[in-house]
């Protein structure tokens, strides 16, 4: 019997360690070692919508932030939109994030949440989430290319993950990929790898809630152009 979506993806996430000191004193996040409820919550989520063997096309962000999957596990979904429209509690953390707000609007225009993720899978380029500190002393989000030097520490791990998200039965006919300068960086390795035909470059939703909220409805509608 072939192994469930499902199945890969909750292995994959228990697999991810990466425990090379960085650039900076930046910190990785790991919110499957970090919380153990979330390795429940992830198995909820994926087991509800991903319990079968169908290809699925991949989405990519860029890593998770504190508020979203670093949260909850779950790529572009915050704690509020995993209870009111995946209907999976989370009862240790309670998160809102703008970016899953503007990505669920994408999912309810697209069909709801069972048709999208029958079709489509979200990851990240680097799957575990950065802070460093700043100027304040305060821990807030990185990004991996925000330094040369912490991608280039990074670049190997990435590479070899997304080739174990496509051994799950991904569709590498495309990748949409959210975020231009996340872009840049998915299409050179494309270029060294190999790994899709194509690459469909969108705005990242942070970008558009934080830069472009006057827009949406435009965004909205590339967005579904793009996936359908």
């Amino acid at each position: 019997m072939k192994e469930t979506f499902a199945t890969k993806i909750i292995r994959f996430n228990k697999e991810l360690n990466f425990s090379q000191d960085l650039y900076k004193g930046i910190q990785v996040m790991n919110p499957f070692q970090d919380n153990p409820e979330i390795l429940e919550i992830t198995e909820a989520f994926y087991g509800k919508f991903y319990n079968d063997t169908h290809k699925r096309k991949l989405i990519v962000g860029i890593n998770p932030g504190r508020l979203g999957a670093g949260i909850t596990g779950i790529p572009f979904t915050d704690s509020k939109r995993l209870k009111e429209v995946c209907d999976i509690d989370i009862a240790s953390v309670n998160s809102h994030e703008p970016s899953s707000v503007f990505v669920y609007e994408v999912i309810e225009a697209y069909g709801g949440v069972a048709r999208f993720y029958r079709d489509y899978f979200i990851n990240s380029m680097f799957p575990l989430g950065f802070i460093q500190q700043n100027a304040k002393g305060n821990w807030v989000n990185c990004n991996y290319y925000d330094y040369p030097a912490l991608f280039e520490q990074t670049k190997p791990f990435i590479v070899e993950n997304l080739k174990k998200q496509l051994a799950m039965g991904v569709d590498t006919s495309n990748c949409i990929v959210l975020g231009k300068k996340n872009a840049k960086y998915l299409k050179a390795i494309n270029t060294q790898e190999k790994l899709f035909d194509t690459v469909t470059v969108l705005d990242h939703p942070r970008y558009i809630v934080q830069y472009k909220s006057k827009e949406k409805e435009r965004y909205l509608t590339e967005y579904l152009l793009a996936l359908q």
